[in-house]
């Protein structure tokens, strides 16, 4: 256990964390719950970890007379990958407690396309930290999402969506970083081939010239060939659409044996979970094919409650906050907000009516926030990292490396 996690959660028990009630609290406080739906195995644990991390901290930190909020969490890895079944059945059961007023996740935009409908149909505020693609809130596949109850919003999210990702990522490369042909390899699934789709798109918009095109579903073992094959297009870069946990380093081994370890390798997302000598994440397992390598994130690096939050989270768990772990503290914080608004703190769909108001504002970490009638935050920002193998994370490992934050666009009202 981290230094300071005994102080925010209290046990552990058929997959399912609940967070300590803070000493001096009445007993006869209202009891709410809030579920965080996140998978907790293999490469995705180092960034949903601190994910989970940032929820509990806000949650359990939220200060409301009368109440008492009891974070929940549910694991939906199956074989050590997310299964949107489970997490689907996970949901269901949240819907069937009533002291479940609202939900942080998912993650995955996969397990978002099984969970919308549930929560949609139950009036289950939901609040997304990690799921960028945009057709769970937009155009006709965001309105089949919520066929049952086109009118409801009961899914919002804390950060940008890949169409505003892909644009960002595209012009930084191509007049920045000045490459001009690219290679786009997708994992598969329903977010990396919708941000491979739009990064293809934005590339082509700007004057770029896509290589070549392959897909490398997580554990199929076509890495190899299928990055040997695009190496023949001579790329200048080489992006991924998908997260470590959906094979990112394996697409970087197959590109050293390639003869492409020398070009930029762009991650479209998530790879930023911590310096290398950290073990689990995406950096200790690339090891010393690290070099070159970057991502984007669809949350702010430099934020106005960047500091006070950052310090709470060091204090709390002895490290330092991942990009994501941001969001869903925002989140905790929205749900507390409509929580304190609502008088009734059972009452699900007076929460669900205020977070998702469109006319409603926020004071979070993030400064004020505010979703649109689709349910997207509206102060959206796109951050870019790179790697840098030299630094000292921790000297008793010089050289690990660690991700050096490199540059920030606003892509909403943020900027």
């Amino acid at each position: 256990m981290r230094p300071g996690r005994r102080s925010l959660v209290s046990a552990l028990t058929f997959g399912v964390l609940v967070a300590a009630v803070p000493a001096g609290r009445a007993a006869d406080e209202t009891v709410v719950r809030v579920g965080i739906v996140l998978p907790f195995a293999g490469d995705e644990l180092a960034t949903t970890g601190p994910m989970r991390d940032g929820a509990l901290l806000a949650l359990v930190g939220a200060a409301i007379p009368g109440v008492r909020i009891e974070p929940v969490v549910l694991d939906h890895a199956v074989n050590g990958v997310h299964d949107p079944a489970k997490a689907a059945e996970d949901l269901r059961a949240l819907v069937a407690d009533p002291t479940v007023i609202a939900v942080i996740g998912p993650y995955n935009s996969s397990v978002g396309q099984a969970i919308i409908p549930i929560a949609t149909d139950a009036g289950l505020l939901t609040c997304s930290p990690g799921a960028t693609n945009p057709g769970l809130t937009a155009g006709a596949d965001g309105a089949a999402l919520r066929a049952t109850h086109p009118d409801r919003i009961a899914f919002i999210r804390t950060l940008a969506t890949d169409d505003q990702k892909a644009p960002a990522t595209a012009s930084y490369a191509r007049r920045t970083l000045g490459l001009e042909r690219i290679a786009i390899v997708d994992d598969g699934q329903v977010y990396g081939i919708g941000i491979a789709d739009q990064l293809a798109a934005a590339w082509t918009a700007d004057g770029g010239v896509v290589t070549g095109r392959g897909s490398v579903p997580a554990g199929s073992g076509a890495a190899g060939a299928v990055v040997a094959a695009l190496a023949d297009g001579a790329p200048d870069a080489l992006y991924f659409g998908g997260i470590p946990g959906t094979g990112a380093a394996a697409v970087r081994e197959a590109m050293v044996d390639a003869g492409l370890g020398a070009i930029p390798y762009i991650v479209s997302e998530g790879a930023n979970d911590g310096p290398a000598d950290r073990p689990g994440t995406f950096l200790a397992a690339l090891g010393d094919r690290a070099g070159d390598v970057w991502t984007v994130d669809g949350a702010p690096h430099d934020f106005p409650g960047r500091d006070a939050f950052a310090a709470a989270f060091r204090a709390a768990y002895g490290f330092d906050p991942t990009p994501y772990a941001a969001t869903a503290y925002v989140c905790g914080e929205v749900i507390a907000a409509a929580l304190r608004a609502a008088g009734d703190p059972s009452d699900r769909e007076a929460i669900r009516a205020i977070a998702t108001d469109p006319g409603s504002t926020v004071d979070t970490a993030f400064g004020p926030v505010s979703f649109d009638a689709k349910g997207d935050i509206r102060q959206r920002w796109v951050a870019l990292y790179r790697t840098d193998p030299t630094i000292d994370a921790d000297p008793a490992t010089p050289g690990a490396g660690d991700w050096i934050f490199v540059d920030q666009v606003a892509t909403g009202d943020a900027g």
